[in-house]
C-alpha cells in the first residue's frame, strides 16, 4: 500500500509543482510565455495518451511490470528536467514524467489482484486521495523552493519521490497472475492517441491563439475524425485496445460521464482561487483599486489555504470508501458531487474572507474525496479482472479532459469580464465561475444517481490451470 500511494503521490504533485514557478522558468530560460506553459500542458497530454494504453498493456503483460516502466519514465524524466539547458529539453522530459500518469490505473487493478474484497473501497480510496493531497502540496512546496532556491531543486523533489516508488513497487508489490492473452492493437493506440493529442492541445491552445484560429477549428476537427476512426476500428478489431462494449455498459458509462463533470467543477473552481488570493497582490499600483477583491497573499500563503481541502480528501478518501463497501460506491458518488456543489456556491455567495472561502473550498474537499473514491470502485466492479486496468485508465482520461475543459471555460469567463481597458478580471468574472462550478457539480449528482448496481464487484476469476507456474497462469472470467 505503502509502495502505491508514493507511487501515486509522485504524479500528483509534479501536476501542480512547476506552476509557480513558471515566471522564474521564463525568465532563466530566455523563452516566451505560451512555450513555458507547454511545460505544463505536455505532463497532461503524455499522461492523458499513456494512461489507457499502458493500463491496457499492465492488463495484458503484467500490471506491476508496467507500473515500474511508468515510474522509471517519470524518474529519467526527472532527472532530465533537473539537468536541462532550455525550454525545448525541458518540455521534452516533462513529457517522461508525464507517462507516470499510468500508475492511477495500474494502482486500482493492482489492488483488485492483491488485496481481499472487503479492503478494495478504502484502499482505492486511499489512493484516489493523493490526487488532491498531491495537488496542494504542489503548490506549497513550489512556493517555499522558489522563494529560497533554485528552480532545478523542485525536480528534485520529484525525483527523490520517483526514485522512492520504484524501490517501493520493485520490492513489495508481487505481479499478479491475471493477464489478458492478446495480440497488441497498435491501430487503436495510434488513433486513440492522436484523438486525444488533438483535443487537449485545440482546447489548451484555444485561448491564446483564438477559438476561430485555423490552426485550433482543424485540431477540434482531427480530433473529431481521429476519435471516430478509432471507434470504427474498435468496434471491428477481434481484440480491441479498449472494448466498446464495456464502455457502453450503464455503470462504467455514467460513472465516466460523472468524472468528466467532477473533472470540469474542481478545474473550474481550482485554477482560480490562487490568483483570487493574490490578487491584487503582482498589479501595477494605479491599477490596484480596481482589484477590490482578492487577499493580497503569496504564492506560497495562497498554497496554504488551499492545504485544507487537500487534507479533507486524506480523510474523506478511505470514508468515502467504507462507506461505499456498505451501501454501495452510487450513493457515496452522488454526495461527493453534492458536496462540491455546496462548497462550490459557498465560495461564490461568501467570499470576503480567505477564511470563508478556505472553509467553502474544505467543503469541495469532501466531496471530490468522496467522489474520486467512489469512481474506481465502481468501474472495477462493472468488469471483467482482466480490463481493470485499461477501464480504470479511460477513466481518468475523461475526468482529465474535464478538468481542460473547465479550467478553459473559467479562464474565458474571466476574459469576458475584465475592467475596461485593463486585463485585470472583474469580481463578477470569479462569482460567474464559481456559480458554473456549482451547476455543473449539479449535474454530476444526476449522472451519479443513473448508475446502476452497488459497485461491490461482482466478477470472480476462474483459473482454467491452477497447476501452472504463477508467471503461467491463464484465466477466465465468469460474471
Amino acid at each position: 500500500m505503502a509502495g502505491l500511494i508514493v507511487s501515486s503521490l509522485a504524479f500528483a504533485l509534479m501536476q501542480t509543482l512547476l506552476i509557480p514557478a513558471l515566471p522564474v522558468l521564463q525568465h532563466d530560460l530566455h523563452t516566451s510565455e505560451q512555450w513555458i506553459t507547454w511545460t505544463v500542458t505536455i505532463y497532461l497530454l503524455t499522461g492523458s495518451v499513456a494512461t489507457p494504453i499502458i493500463g491496457r498493456m499492465g492488463d495484458q503483460y503484467g500490471k506491476v511490470k508496467m507500473m515500474l516502466v511508468a515510474l522509471a519514465s517519470f524518474l529519467l524524466g526527472s532527472i532530465g528536467c533537473l539537468v536541462s539547458w532550455n525550454v525545448a529539453s525541458l518540455i521534452m522530459f516533462r513529457g517522461m514524467q508525464g507517462v507516470g500518469a499510468a500508475v492511477f490505473p495500474l494502482a486500482y487493478a493492482i489492488i483488485r489482484d492483491e488485496f481481499p474484497e472487503d479492503k478494495w473501497s478504502v484502499t482505492m480510496g486511499t489512493v484516489s486521495a493523493t490526487l488532491g493531497v498531491g495537488g496542494g502540496l504542489g503548490i506549497v512546496t513550489a512556493g517555499l523552493v522558489v522563494d529560497n532556491l533554485n528552480w532545478r531543486w523542485l525536480f528534485v523533489v520529484s525525483a527523490i519521490i520517483g526514485l522512492v516508488a520504484l524501490v517501493l513497487v520493485w520490492q513489495f508489490i508481487p505481479e499478479s497472475p491475471i493477464r489478458t492473452p492478446s495480440r497488441p492493437d497498435i491501430s487503436g493506440a495510434v488513433l486513440l492517441s492522436g484523438g486525444l493529442i488533438a483535443l487537449l492541445v485545440a482546447l489548451t491552445e484555444g485561448p491564446p491563439m483564438g477559438w476561430t484560429s485555423a490552426l485550433v477549428v482543424g485540431l477540434f476537427v482531427s480530433a473529431t475524425v481521429l476519435l471516430l476512426a478509432w471507434g470504427v476500428v474498435e468496434a471491428k478489431v477481434a481484440q480491441p485496445m479498449v472494448d466498446l462494449r464495456m464502455l457502453a455498459r450503464r455503470a462504467v458509462l455514467f460513472t465516466n460521464l460523472t468524472a468528466m463533470i467532477s473533472g470540469f467543477s474542481l478545474y473550474a473552481t481550482w485554477v482560480l482561487l490562487p490568483t483570487f488570493f493574490q490578487l491584487p497582490n503582482g498589479l501595477p499600483h494605479e491599477f490596484q483599486h480596481l482589484a477590490a477583491y482578492g487577499f493580497g497573499t503569496t504564492v506560497l500563503v495562497a498554497g496554504l489555504w488551499i492545504i485544507p481541502c487537500s487534507s479533507a480528501m486524506i480523510v474523506t478518501g478511505p470514508v468515502g470508501g467504507m462507506l461505499g463497501r456498505r451501501i454501495g460506491a452510487r450513493i457515496p458518488l452522488a454526495l461527493g458531487m453534492m458536496l462540491f456543489a455546496i462548497g462550490a456556491a459557498g465560495i461564490a455567495l461568501w467570499h470576503g474572507t480567505a477564511l470563508a472561502v478556505s472553509m467553502s473550498f474544505v467543503v469541495c474537499g469532501c466531496g471530490i474525496g468522496f467522489a474520486f473514491a467512489s469512481m474506481p470502485r465502481l468501474i472495477v466492479g462493472a468488469v471483467a479482472p482482466s480490463e481493470t486496468g485499461v477501464a480504470t485508465g479511460m477513466n481518468n482520461v475523461v475526468r482529465t479532459v474535464g478538468g481542460v475543459i473547465g479550467a478553459q471555460v473559467a479562464a474565458v469567463l474571466l476574459a469576458g469580464n475584465l475592467h475596461r481597458g485593463t486585463q485585470i478580471p472583474t469580481e463578477h468574472g470569479f462569482v460567474l465561475a464559481f456559480w458554473l462550478s456549482a451547476a455543473t457539480a449539479l449535474v454530476g449528482v444526476v449522472t451519479a444517481l443513473l448508475v446502476s448496481g452497488r459497485g461491490t464487484g461482482r466478477w470472480r476469476i476462474v483459473s482454467t490451470t491452477p497447476a501452472a507456474p504463477t508467471s503461467q497462469v491463464d484465466t477466465s472470467v465468469t460474471a
